[in-house]
């Protein structure tokens, strides 16, 4: 490419140079997250990760993609981009992870209409940072300056990631049996889900990213911003010790939505209201205006961000496994007959 036509090219909105200086600014970052059984280097056409299949009989590859969502245009009020990219690997491994797997990889893809590099950074920061917490390596990903699709300052993140887990050992719907109970593992927050609705709670009353409240440490942006919790590090861990009937990432939807997905036909739940504390960034939502319960339970995660459906006579065995973990397990229900989520407790409703 002649001079000429490197100056047309960068005149049209695209800068190869920009590109270079992202590509070398996050490769610190990447080799963070490196495993042994990466092949090649970052910049090749593919990311190459050697699998060891001697350790599986029948191993099983299981995928998961997704993105941030609306969540991102709070990291883009506040000039914060360097916990968005946790959330767009816990949207991904937490997923693969419900399906018994291990994540071993994960790959992004981020879209600008003007190349920031140091920005680009401050984002693969975080999405390494996830890698590290869900031991998956990142293996490549994808820049891509789109001159005109997006407004000045912003982006779009989202991924792809992949886990092997045995056959034998992948969760299947039909181990679940009334009377399994539900352990829930806490949320940070409201997670990656449920933002179109935050943000027009916060329009409507006219709030501030930078309005602090007493129930909140810092300001209402950051308690917002708090990424995602990847649960792989206290999951993965005790399926090696206790034999779980499902599990469920509770993304979009809310509880209402995910926990049956880990349910077989003919059987439903109870989740008892109260019987784990919510996050105060739920607390100061819900006081802004009044929700109906079965909005905030489709909607918003509110303060459980993944669900265990385990045997009864495992559940002691199960809780005091995720403690030495670090984890805070609550037993929030049961499973019985019937379909969908039936909220019990007080101020309940049938949902």
């Amino acid at each position: 490419m002649g001079q000429y036509d490197e100056d047309l090219y960068r005149a049209s909105g695209v800068d190869i140079d920009a590109g270079n200086e992202a590509v070398n600014r996050i490769k610190p970052h990447v080799m963070r997250t490196m495993r042994k059984e990466v092949l090649g280097s970052l910049g090749g056409f593919g990311g190459g990760f050697l699998f060891d299949k001697n350790r599986y009989e029948e191993p099983v590859l299981v995928s998961g993609t997704d993105g941030v969502g609306t969540k991102l245009k709070l990291a883009f009020a506040l000039d914060h981009h360097d916990t968005i990219g946790i959330d767009a690997v816990a949207m991904c491994v937490n997923d693969i992870l419900a399906m018994g797997a291990e994540p071993l990889f994960f790959l992004d893809y981020f879209a600008t209409g003007k190349l920031s590099p140091a920005v680009m950074e401050q984002v693969v920061k975080g999405v390494a940072q996830g890698c590290v917490e869900a031991h998956a390596a990142l293996i490549g990903g994808e820049t891509a300056e789109m001159p005109g699709m997006y407004p000045d300052g912003e982006y779009d993140l989202a991924g792809f990631s992949v886990g092997v887990v045995e056959k034998s050992r992948m969760m299947d719907k039909n181990a679940v049996k009334k009377g399994d109970i539900l352990v829930g593992l806490p949320s940070s927050g409201v997670h990656s889900n449920g933002f179109s609705m935050v943000r027009k709670l916060l329009a409507d009353h006219h709030v501030s990213l930078m309005d602090t409240s007493p129930e909140l440490q810092g300001t209402i942006g950051e308690a917002l911003l708090t990424p995602t919790r990847i649960y792989v590090s206290s999951v993965l861990p005790l399926l090696e010790i206790v034999s779980l009937a499902g599990m469920a990432h509770i993304t979009g939807g809310g509880l209402t939505e995910n926990v049956p997905r880990a349910l077989p036909d003919g059987l439903g739940c109870e989740i008892t209201l109260g019987s784990w504390p919510m996050p105060a960034v739920f607390s100061y939502l819900t006081q802004l205006q009044e929700i109906a319960q079965e909005t905030l339970y489709r909607t918003w995660n509110m303060g459980i961000g993944y669900v265990l459906v385990i045997h009864e006579q495992d559940v002691a065995k199960a809780c005091d496994t995720l403690r030495e973990f670090g984890e805070t397990p609550f037993i929030i229900g049961r499973v019985v007959a019937g379909e969908g989520v039936v909220y019990v407790g007080e101020n309940s409703h049938h949902g």
